[in-house]
Order: structure tokens, then sequence, then C-alpha cells
């Protein structure tokens, strides 16, 4: 195995993680708060922090890779892949670790209006994560050729 065919392994790897990561702090918030008891809340945002030791590294691996592979490329994929890896990295530093951290002390206790804020900012600073993720995804795919692009235009058969 070369060490290009590595490289891209680990991205492909880091990535999913860090994606399937965020997906199931995004899917256990909303599941326990909507079905879960104040236990269940608690619980759940008690251990999202201990998740940060999986995504972190495995978001900081996929950055560094993913600019390894795309080097001086000017592909237009590449470069979108580019553009939104600092934006995400950055939603995750700025304002996804500070409200996991709040959001884990606070639980234990009155769990008033400024919990449910930062916890509506963490759902939709998630959320965009998840979406800029899933087109990295995507414009990944589409450049190691596993999908290709569909065609948007609708043939119509005039007879």
């Amino acid at each position: 195995m070369t060490a290009r065919v590595a490289v891209r392994r680990m991205h492909l790897a880091a990535g999913l993680v860090a994606f399937a990561t965020i997906a199931v702090f995004w899917t256990s918030t909303v599941a326990v708060e909507l079905f879960g008891s104040p236990a269940d809340v608690t619980a759940v945002k008690q251990a999202i922090p201990w998740g940060l030791f999986v995504l972190v590294p495995a978001v900081a691996i996929t950055g560094l890779s993913g600019f390894r592979l795309g080097g001086r490329s000017t592909n237009a994929r590449v470069l979108a892949k580019k553009r939104r890896m600092p934006v995400i990295a950055g939603i995750g530093l700025v304002i996804l670790v500070p409200a996991a951290l709040y959001l884990s002390a606070a639980s234990g206790g009155d769990v008033g209006g400024m919990f449910y804020l930062v916890q509506a900012i963490e759902l939709l600073a998630g959320a965009t994560n998840l979406t800029l993720m899933s087109l990295n995804i995507r414009d990944g795919l589409r450049l190691t050729g596993r999908i290709q692009r569909t065609s948007r235009t609708v043939s119509i058969d005039r007879h």
C-alpha cells in the first residue's frame, strides 16, 4: 500500500468517525429531550464531553489528511472541501466544544432558559456541521469516482 492510499483511507475513516460522532451527539440530544426524563438528559449531556476525545482527533485527522491529499489542486471540489473544513473546525472549537462543556456542567443543576438557549445554539451548529460534512463526503466520493454526478435535466419524449 502506498503512502497516498494510506492517507486516503485514514482521511475516509476519520471523516466518517467525525460525522457519525456528531450525528450521535445530535440525535441523542433531540431524542432525550423529546422522550427522556430529566435524569436521561443529564446522562446524555454528561456523556457527550467524553465523546470529544473521539471527535476532536477525528476532525483534526480529517482536516490534516485532507489538506495533504488536496495539495495544490485547483479542482473545484477539492477547493470547496478546503473552504468548508476551517468552517467545520471553527464551529466545533468555538461553539460545539464550549457548548458541550457548559451543558454538561449545567445539566446536573437548574436547567433554565440559558441551558435551552445554549442547547438550541448547539443543535443549530451541529446541524450546520453535519450539512457541511455531508457536502465534503459527497465531494470526496465524487473525486474518487465512487459516486457519479447525476444529471438534473429531465428528458421529455416527444412523439
